[in-house]
Order: C-alpha cells, then structure tokens, then sequence
C-alpha cells in the first residue's frame, strides 16, 4: 500500500462536512482508526460516507467522553454508538472473536489492531485509517483485491461462522460491481449445501435481506444471491427468477413508491401467499412492510389482468381500486406497462373539488349513495366528461338521488 496516501485520505475525509461535524472531536487521537467499508469507499474514490465505523487500541471509555452525552455504550462487546446530524458513528475496541456455535453471535476479546482486521467478511473491508496521522493498515490481499475489484474473505470458515455473510456478498458484488474470488464462491457453495443459513436467527437473516433490497441496484444483489444458490435458504419457490421484471418494476415505480418492498415482492411472487406470510414473519419484516410485501405479490397477477382489460381511465381506476403504488407498480411489470404508467404518473392525483358534506348540504342523506355519487362523479371527471366544481356536483347528485 502506498502510505503517501493516507494523510491525503485523512485530509479529504475531515473537508467532508459531514464527516469534519462527527469526527472532530477524534481528529488527531491516537490511536484511533476509520476501519471498514469508509476507507474502502475512499480509496475507490466513491462518496464521503456518511456512517463510520471506528476502531480503538485501548478500552473506548476515555474516546466515548470526547463524544458527548448523546454516546450509547454497548457493555458486551465493549463498542459505543453515537448519532450526530444524521451521522452515525460505531465505536470499538480493537478485538478478535471466537464463534461457540456455527451461527452465534460471536465471543470478544481485546485485541490487536491487525487481528481486529482479520476477523472482517472481506478482505475489501479489512481496511484501516489511523485519525492522528492517517497511516493505512490493511489485512493480507486487502489492496491487491481492492485494486482487482475482487471479493475474498480472509479465511476458510468466515461463512460457517456467520452466514449472514453470504448475503453481504451479494450486496457488495451488487454494490462495488466486483467479482467474487473463485474459491470464496466455492466456500459460499459449499456453506449453503452444508445448511448453515438454518444456524442463523430469522431476525439476522431478515435484517440482511433488508439491507440488500434497500442497495441503489438491489436487482443485481438478488441476481447474485440466486447465483450463490441462497434463494432456497430463504423459503422454497423464492427468489429474482425474472430479473428484468424487477427492473420494469422499479422503473415504474414512483418517487413515493418502496424500492425494497417492490423488489421482495417480485422475489416473493412464486412463493404461495400463507408461506410467504409466514416467513416474513420468521425473519421478524415489521408488519407494515410485510403486509405490503405480501399485496404486492399477491395481488399483482389480478390487477395486471384488470389493466389489460380496460380502455378507459375511469375503468384503470377500477382496476388499480385500492392497490398500492408497489402494487400496481409489479402489476405493469407484467404486460399492461403503459396503463400502470398512467396510472402512477397522472390519473392517481386526479381529485374531485366536492365532497361528501356538498352532497348532504345539497339535501343528500348519508349513506351508500353519497359513495356512490362521489365515484361516478370521479370517473366523469378521468374520462374527461366533466370538468369544474360544479359539474363535478351535479353529476355527483344525479347518481346520489337515483340511488338514494
């Protein structure tokens, strides 16, 4: 490695005003070292970060009082958290870890700075900047690999030990655009067929799985996973068979849309609706995304015969009814891609000017009729029939009377 670069590194991570406000008060310590997927990120001449994970060489009590009230500390592996200004910054005592169990969480003990590195997933990321001087550290291949664009873990048992792993190479395969090192493909192969995925918690796993559907090219992650073959690990029937489904998906999908719920989705749909349910719930997904997730899937085949079908937008609105962006989103995906489109980017805002108290002031009682008018009045107005609060209300009140 070229130690010339380290204070050039060092001196354009703290003109990153981010960076310059959660890092000031380290500036300087020795000591104290940027470790991990930062220095990586800077050496590739990517983006400044804007979570940091750092590494000390002594117990992190005297670094969390520089930090400040807002510091949380994490007794068991002796690490401390804080968040500044939307920054978040992880810090560690440097460490080496044993696993009881293929699976489990690890055991720590302090340890040296070059043994914190080479407990790392990758050698990518078995990267250190000290904050004093910026001196560069690095685990054997570390630079020689990140020069190849090539992803390697540092030893033969990194995915025994925690198989979460594998899904964090697939995310940076996706992420970095880097090849995954033969024999690292063939310890991930050899994991799976071993079944170590089932040695790990629902709760990891699932946290992972977020993690990958939320990257800025989360499609390419999940072609890479169904690559390693960890698509029946997660549930039997699961996984990107058609990625360019996926891509027509997100293309579709609004500014206001989920991008991870989609892509899951699409993922999920040959998984039958109780199965897929239950799984989401194994790997803890919070109710509100799981639910989505789950319509998504579920629901998209009907919507997109529904689009197909219609001709006119007041019978798209019929069909899209109360389905969510992500929905109808995955639903243009499969054929009717120009009336998803309209849907999404035009006919969805429309809005009446009236309501239904102008309905009951107009002498209307409450009721089904009052819906039904509105509705009429609605598809009036999409099918360019009617325009203005007034015409908008006197169709709204002929369809009410008569239904009244």
């Amino acid at each position: 490695m070229d130690e010339r670069r380290g204070p050039a590194l060092l001196a354009e991570l703290f003109a990153a005003p981010g960076a310059a406000h959660v890092l000031a008060p380290l500036r300087g310590v020795d000591g104290v070292y940027l470790v991990g997927g930062a220095v990586r990120d800077l050496l590739l001449g990517r983006e400044t970060p804007v979570d940091f994970d750092l590494v000390a060489d002594r117990d992190v009590g005297e670094i969390v009082a520089r930090l400040g009230p807002t510091t949380r500390v994490h007794d068991r592996f002796g690490t401390a958290t804080v968040t500044v200004g939307g920054h978040r910054l992880d810090l560690a005592r440097a460490r080496r870890e044993r696993y009881p169990r293929p699976g489990a969480l690890p055991e720590v003990q302090p340890a040296s700075l070059f043994e914190d590195l080479r407990r790392r997933d990758f050698t990518v990321n078995a990267l250190a900047l000290g904050l004093a001087r910026g001196d560069l550290h690095a685990a054997p291949r570390a630079c020689a690999d990140l020069e190849a664009g090539v992803l390697r873990v540092l030893h033969d048992l990194s995915f025994v030990d925690d198989p979460t792993r594998l899904l964090r190479l697939a995310r940076y395969a996706a992420r970095l655009r880097f090849a995954v090192a033969p024999h690292t493909a063939a310890l991930a192969a050899a994991a799976i067929d071993a079944g170590s995925l089932a040695t790990v918690s629902g709760a990891r796993l699932g946290a992972e799985l977020r993690l990958l559907a939320a990257e800025p090219d989360p499609v390419t992650a999940l072609e890479v996973l169904r690559a390693l073959g960890v698509d029946a690990a997660i549930a039997p029937g699961w996984g990107l068979g058609d990625p360019g489904l996926a891509r027509r998906a997100l293309e579709l999908l609004p500014p206001d849309g989920d991008r991870a719920v989609t892509v899951l989705a699409a993922a999920g749909r040959a998984v039958a609706a109780d199965v897929l349910g239950d799984r989401l719930a194994e790997l803890a997904f919070p109710a509100t995304p799981r639910e989505a997730i789950l319509a998504a899937a579920t629901r998209a085949p009907a919507v997109a015969r529904a689009l197909a079908a219609a001709r006119r937008p007041s019978q798209i609105a019929v069909a899209v009814a109360d389905a969510a962006p992500e929905v109808v989103a995955l639903a243009g995906a499969l054929g009717p891609v120009d009336a998803a489109a309209r849907w999404l980017s035009q006919l969805r805002h429309v809005a009446l000017a009236i309501d239904g108290a102008d309905l009951v002031a107009a002498g209307v009682p409450p009721g089904p009729p009052i819906g039904a008018g509105l509705a009429a009045a609605r598809a009036a107005k999409l099918d360019g029939r009617i325009s203005g609060r007034e015409r908008e209300l006197a169709e709204a009140l002929r369809v009410a009377r008569a239904e009244a």
